[in-house]
């Protein structure tokens, strides 16, 4: 090692951005670092394929790898599951009764499901009439479900903001259309789509589109929704604002937070769990020396996969320059883009960050790019199911994705901005 310092790298969450980063560091810095990466668990889970489990278009054994085979030979894993982070002494103390010492340490435990926080929806009937799929557990039992659905009222409520992949939601609604059409069904089924937004999406070019989608599909809305409580027994969702909506089987999204740990780690986190942190360096603002990836910050875009992407390369420069003693760069524009399944073998793509709104265009590159932008194709459709051998094979051990570039000003979104003379 030629007498160069060894760093102390700790990164809490072995998901997609933990893994990510690890991978890249080891690779840039290994001989210069001690980098450990700690969960509480050894299954790291492809999360867009929760979507498709339900409907038995993916098998739940295929979307399961084992977190430490993701990890390069010179990261250490750990599973462990933390019980607070002492950020004055630079220290994580793991339920064990042991201690991880750190010279930076990376924040990438994502965000957790709360059902426990909505009155009446963790009750008997969760998974009997209420389910969710952004789980495991939850999206191979409402497979099931499903299967024995033959008519009646289908909500997908989605209880609060923010949430992990917040176009998932409308995905399922699309899906199940799909499905019932498939099965004969439609005609027997109510679909019901229930959201706190004032419209289907929290970008208005992508709500505009998305709504008449829906609309198109003889999906009911109903906006401005917040859910309150659950009568099970009645099978009716409550409002504040006092309105009811009956169910017969309830896709339930519920309340997301930030693991347990964040709230025993004074100065660490906000009321919610997450962590605050600068929208462009991605360095925490409770600790200089803390940094935060993907679904763990409460940066102001989506908790999505590809930002999490993204916002890799700014983590990886900025741990390095921080440990060098250089001044950070505020490269991460918000960038992110989803592929929408909209059923029937198609879907949509939208692309945008903290300024511009999704736009039409092509993507990744605005002239010769071959997926269309806020439109449906089958391409886009193909590409979504291509993403998952990409995501062991090429993000997950740190490379880049031929094409497609961390900043919004290299896909099509910017260049459609740039071309229409400006944006929101």
């Amino acid at each position: 090692m030629g007498g160069a310092v060894e760093h102390r790298i700790v990164i809490l969450g072995g998901g997609t951005g933990g893994t990510l980063v690890a991978n890249r560091l080891d690779r840039l810095h290994g001989d210069h670092a001690n980098i450990t990466v700690v969960d509480r668990d050894d299954a790291h889970v492809y999360q867009p394929g929760l979507l498709f489990v339900p409907f038995g278009l993916t098998r739940p054994e295929e979307i399961v790898r084992p977190r430490h085979a993701q990890l390069r030979e010179g990261v250490d894993f750990r599973i462990g599951e933390v019980r607070s982070v002492d950020i004055a002494a630079n220290r994580v103390d793991l339920d064990d009764g042991s201690t991880l010492d750190y010279d930076v340490l990376l924040i990438a435990t994502g965000a957790s499901l709360q059902p426990q926080e909505t009155e009446g929806l963790s009750g008997p009937e969760w998974g009997h009439t209420i389910h969710t799929f952004y789980s495991l557990e939850g999206a191979s039992a409402l497979r099931g479900a499903l299967e024995g659905f033959k008519k009646g009222r289908l909500v997908v409520n989605v209880i609060d903001m923010p949430i992990k992949c917040p176009v998932a939601p409308l995905e399922f609604c699309f899906l199940a259309d799909w499905q019932l059409h498939r099965r004969g069904l439609r005609d027997e089924v109510e679909l019901t789509f229930v959201t706190p937004l004032d419209e289907a999406f929290t970008k208005p070019a992508a709500s505009e589109r998305l709504g008449a989608l829906l609309s198109e599909k003889g999906i009911n809305v109903e906006s401005e929704f917040a859910t309150g409580r659950v009568d099970q027994g009645a099978r009716r969702l409550h409002s504040w604002d006092e309105r009811e909506i009956g169910y017969d089987l309830l896709v339930t999204i519920p309340v997301h937070g930030g693991p347990e740990y964040v709230g025993a780690s004074p100065g660490l986190g906000d009321a919610l769990g997450f962590i605050p942190t600068d929208r462009h360096t991605l360095q925490s603002r409770s600790a200089p020396n803390v940094f935060v990836i993907g679904d763990a910050t409460d940066v102001p875009t989506s908790k999505a996969g590809s930002v999490t992407h993204f916002e890799g390369e700014t983590v990886v420069g900025n741990i390095r320059r921080f440990l060098n003693g250089e001044p950070l760069e505020p490269s991460y524009d918000g960038h992110a883009n989803c592929f929408i399944e909209t059923g029937f073998h198609r879907a949509l793509l939208i692309d945008f960050d903290y300024e511009h709104e999704p736009l039409p265009g092509r993507f990744p590159d605005a002239q010769l790019g071959p997926l269309p932008l806020l439109a449906e194709s089958r391409l886009n459709h193909l590409a979504k199911l291509a993403f998952q051998p990409l995501y062991w094979q090429v993000l997950l051990p740190g490379h880049g994705i031929p094409g497609v570039g961390a900043p919004f000003h290299a896909s099509a979104g910017h260049s459609a901005v740039a071309r229409s003379g400006g944006s929101r």
